[in-house]
């Protein structure tokens, strides 16, 4: 999937070229904005973890943590763990929520795709480009926590802290992107989260 691999670092980001709008749903209901806003729910749960991921970089800059306790926080973060299992940020949750419907690539967006016009079809079609950055940057992120493992040195730990500051500004861009977008889609054509 790593379609990325020899990308710059710098230029791992979802802020490339204009990402396709979602014209407003006239139709839309403030019920219909409060089902699309389930996702955001999602999202939030995720923007903690990396909270958490960046509260462990400081305890081991400062060194009040091993460099093991990056990976360890990895590891435990849900947002991996659902790349890792269903190849989606959504994942587990979009499972447990929607009983039926297997992650964001799986069945929200191809549903979405299905049932919305041209326009929310090119905005489908962004976000899953956008996941295809945000899985790099945790491998790489992965990567570079497997490297502070046994020792911190200046350089491991920076390339680390680099990534990490990519990923957080990857997948709050990404995250706000699809909530505005997708939110009146959502509870429009029914889908469930």
């Amino acid at each position: 999937m790593s379609t990325f691999r020899d990308t710059p670092l710098a230029e791992l980001s979802v802020d490339f070229g204009t990402r396709p709008t979602m014209p407003a749903m006239p139709e839309a209901t403030d019920e219909d904005r409060r089902a699309g806003r389930r996702l955001a729910a999602i999202h939030r749960m995720h923007l903690n973890d990396v909270g958490r991921i960046g509260i462990v970089l400081d305890r081991i800059e400062a060194g009040e943590a091993p460099g093991k306790d990056l990976s360890e926080a990895l590891t435990n973060a849900e947002f991996a763990q659902n790349v890792r299992q269903f190849g989606s940020l959504c994942g587990r949750e979009c499972k447990v929520l929607t009983m039926h419907h297997d992650a964001e690539e799986y069945m929200l967006f191809p549903e979405l795709a299905e049932k919305g016009n041209e326009a929310l079809r090119a905005v489908v079609a962004r976000l899953v480009e956008e996941h295809k950055v945000v899985h790099e940057l945790l491998v790489r992120l992965e990567r570079a926590a497997m490297a502070l493992m046994f020792e911190v040195d200046a350089e491991k730990f920076n390339e680390a802290r680099a990534v990490f500051r990519q990923l957080e500004t990857v997948v709050q861009s990404h995250f706000g992107y699809e909530e505005t977008q997708l939110e009146e889609a959502i509870g429009v054509l029914g889908i469930g989260i």
